[in-house]
C-alpha cells in the first residue's frame, strides 16, 4: 500500500500537483535582475538547451 499524495492545489483546483508555497516579497523582482544581468546565451548554449526539452519522450514501462 502507498501513502496518499498531497493533490491540494493553490485557488481549490484539483488538477492533481500540489500547492505552490507563497513567495517572499520581492522574489520575482530579484529574478528579474538576476536575468537581466546574466550575459545572452551563445548559440551553441541555445542548441544545447533546444535539444534537452525536446528530445522524445521517456516511454515508461508498466
Amino acid at each position: 500500500m502507498t501513502a496518499p499524495t498531497n493533490t491540494a492545489t493553490a485557488g481549490g483546483e484539483s488538477s492533481g500537483r500540489p500547492a505552490r508555497p507563497e513567495r517572499p516579497p520581492g522574489y520575482w523582482e530579484r529574478i528579474d535582475r538576476i536575468v537581466a544581468a546574466a550575459p545572452p546565451l551563445s548559440d551553441e548554449q541555445k542548441a544545447i538547451i533546444f535539444t534537452a526539452f525536446h528530445q522524445p519522450a521517456a516511454r515508461e514501462v508498466a
